[in-house]
């Protein structure tokens, strides 16, 4: 009995735990909504692509490629399906450890996600002691 009852606790324990960690995944509008990022896990971490963007085309009718990034050999991708959230792990009620890039900046920048509620995701970048949060809002 006392086995059933650990094994029970456990179980609970973990599939709780695993459904929070989860309930990022989905797709949010960002702060300015320009752009929809979905958020997806894989191999353990957590991670988010460019799935929409207001401006999707260039003047030339071209998919918009990264422009402003800082490194001039990637310039010519295309921002849909660039994934600009990368490995982050879910620690502390919080997804860290992980980079946001910002394709207006053309940077790379560290990062800290967490939920404020089911529909309210808090992104934080931060460039050496300053730091920057937006508030990205679930799509249904």
């Amino acid at each position: 009995m006392r086995i059933t009852l650990l094994l029970g606790c456990i179980f609970l324990f973990l599939s709780t735990h695993t459904f929070a960690q989860d309930q990022i995944i989905g797709k949010w509008l960002s702060e300015d909504k320009q752009g929809i990022i979905e958020i997806y896990k894989q191999y353990g971490k957590y991670y988010g692509k460019l799935v929409w963007l207001k401006k999707s085309y260039n003047e030339k009718g071209l998919p918009m490629p990264d422009i402003n990034n800082t490194d001039k050999t990637l310039r010519n991708r295309t921002l849909v399906g660039l994934v600009i959230l990368n490995d982050f792990y879910y620690i502390n009620n919080k997804w860290q450890e992980g980079t946001l890039y910002d394709p207006e900046l053309g940077r790379t920048f560290k990062c800290k996600i967490w939920m404020t509620d089911n529909n309210t995701l808090n992104v934080r970048g931060y460039w050496g002691i300053l730091s920057e949060v937006d508030v990205w809002t679930r799509v249904k």
